[in-house]
């Protein structure tokens, strides 16, 4: 019972809000080594985290820097946890746009302890994709004096060259890139291919209908995918933008 009522009514320190973009306090809020289980795979239900802990890290720590635009509250959950349960070595993702993903997971790696490696992946600027920024002063402004490591190129190539560099046991991927059909079923089939092991986050999953014309690439190449490869799936629910989770181990 004690280790219940520890669990749910974790032990709390005052702290004060910060400021975007800045980098979060050292110092966690609780101690981890209080929930040795809970962030244990080999004594949890696959995937599970608690998300006690975590929506307090959220809430206290993350949203006061990343806001909840484009990530919802239920997306960066799952976002944490998925880091939480599968403590992936690198975590690879192509879209950094502004950088707020990749301050996620370097955020929640921090505070896990992890060291998670993470390397985020942007077109060039002067492709004219239309959420590419052109800019280079306003390109991954969130992650800007932060050890993540920035590549320019064709996510595909690059996180090809990232694993063959790094060869590492489980790595993590995030899609969030070209929205077609076409692009995230070839992004997913080559994850596959170069990665034996993988945890994969794909955004933008929500389907609002195809009489919508919005993002329903994202939704319709996932569902090809898992079926064709017989992989589980989590996403979030009732609405936009939507984030779905699949891995092999």
């Amino acid at each position: 019972m004690n280790r219940i009522r520890r669990w749910m009514f974790p032990k709390t320190k005052e702290s004060s809000a910060n400021s975007a973009p800045q980098s979060l306090p050292e110092a966690n809020k609780w101690d981890l080594s209080d929930y040795p289980a809970d962030f244990n795979p080999a004594t949890r239900s696959l995937p599970e985290a608690n998300k006690w802990i975590l929506s307090e890290f959220i809430l206290d720590k993350l949203v006061p820097v990343i806001g909840v635009h484009p990530y919802p509250l239920d997306e960066l959950l799952l976002m944490c946890s998925t880091v939480a349960y599968f403590r992936p070595d690198i975590i690879v993702e192509w879209g950094t746009h502004l950088g707020k993903s990749a301050r996620i997971f370097y955020e929640v790696s921090m505070y896990l302890k992890l060291g998670v490696i993470i390397h985020s992946i942007d077109l060039p600027p002067d492709n004219e994709h239309a959420e590419n920024i052109h800019e280079a002063s306003e390109r991954a402004i969130f992650v800007r004096g932060l050890p993540v490591a920035l590549h320019l190129g064709d996510g595909l190539s690059v996180a090809r060259n990232v694993l063959a560099e790094t060869r590492p046991g489980l790595p993590l991927f995030f899609v969030d890139g070209d929205h077609t059909f076409e692009s995230v079923n070839n992004e997913l089939n080559c994850i596959k291919e170069i990665a034996s092991r993988a945890v994969v986050l794909v955004h933008d999953t929500f389907l609002q209908g195809s009489e919508s014309g919005y993002n329903c690439g994202p939704y319709e190449s996932l569902k090809k995918f898992i079926n064709e490869n017989r992989l589980p799936i989590q996403s979030t629910i009732l609405g936009l933008p939507g984030m779905s989770l699949t891995y092999w181990l």
